[in-house]
């Protein structure tokens, strides 16, 4: 296995210099750089992660961590992620917590022991305490937390005024919401309250649906929604929490002889591949996912290098119209 001085000896150059390079310390020329590349590949070099992470304090890895990797919209999100931190020279360390508490108080010390540059959250369960003596920055993603350094989410109220506003003007009077999942409040309970006050100001009665965590680990709302169905038999419109339960509200209806969008209209959340299969296809209030993740790797970028930054990054949602509503 190709070494650090092996590099070195092949390319003319220094220890020093090599190490440089690969720290990305000082002033490199791009043609110096260059072959410290080319050597690099020629003898498969592969860079002591571990090494370099104990010589800086910190190493070139961010951990993730989300509650799922099946759910599309957490699919969808860490492959953006991945993508925007691969453009930046870092890599992910990603942690499925499935939603467990101990899992992920055990995960967060993984990060310490891994001296991760930072820690990008994207789970709604763990306590804010745990977090305290992180020693790096902290992103949060569609969540905001005291002692965090930063949060990137979605304008969820816009998304929840655009949704109601939608069925209403597609002659709903009637709308059903099905969403929420946690027992704290979370930035995403915005769209239940946004939808909720636009059916006020407009005279349209508004019911809700709480799943409860078991039905969003597992991604089945189908008993939920037949029974929401059945205890407002008068729905005309289903704001949905996420595409999953949009696309399972179609397949409810069409098994109850109820037609979409002709008798039932339904809007959902996300815009993930889900929205585009199903027929009819899901009108979905789109998350700009690839440009917040691109934010979030900034962010803690910025952070690492002890620049300020916001505190709170809001980005805007927009309305996908298909053929449901």
């Amino acid at each position: 296995m190709a070494t650090l001085k092996d590099v070195a000896r092949e390319s003319g150059l220094t220890v020093g210099t090599v190490s440089r390079v690969l720290n990305n310390r000082g002033y490199i020329s791009e043609k110096t750089r260059q072959r410290v590349y080319e050597v690099m590949e020629e003898l498969n070099y592969q860079p002591n992660e571990m090494a370099r992470s104990l010589s800086k304090q910190k190493s070139n890895t961010i951990g993730v961590i989300v509650p799922h990797i099946v759910h599309p919209y957490f699919a969808k999100m860490i492959s953006n992620l991945e993508l925007a931190a691969y453009e930046h020279k870092y890599k992910i360390l990603l942690f499925n917590s499935k939603g467990k508490e101990e899992k992920e108080e055990e995960y967060i010390e993984m990060c310490k022991s891994n001296r991760v540059a930072g820690v990008v959250l994207c789970s709604g369960n763990i306590a804010t305490e745990k977090f305290l003596n992180l020693d790096c920055p902290l992103i949060t993603f569609e969540r905001f937390i005291d002692g965090g350094t930063a949060g990137i989410l979605c304008d969820n109220y816009q998304g929840g005024t655009l949704a109601a506003n939608r069925l209403i003007e597609k002659g709903c009077r009637h709308i059903l919401h099905i969403g929420g999942v946690n027992e704290v409040r979370m930035p995403a309970d915005d769209r239940k309250i946004a939808c909720e006050e636009v059916c006020a100001q407009n005279g349209v009665e508004f019911w809700d649906v709480d799943p409860g965590q078991c039905f969003y680990d597992d991604m089945n709302y189908y008993e939920v929604i037949q029974e929401a169905l059945k205890k407002h038999p008068q729905t005309d419109g289903i704001f949905a929490g996420s595409d999953v339960i949009a696309a399972q509200a179609i397949q409810i209806c069409h098994e109850n002889g109820i037609t979409v969008p002709d008798q039932m209209k339904i809007v959902g959340f996300d815009d993930v591949n889900v929205a585009s299969l199903t027929i009819p296809g899901i009108t979905t209030i789109r998350q700009p996912i690839k440009e917040m993740a691109e934010a979030i790797i900034k962010t803690l970028e910025s952070a690492s290098s002890g620049k300020m930054v916001a505190a709170k990054t809001v980005f805007p949602v927009t309305l996908v119209i298909r053929g449901s509503a």
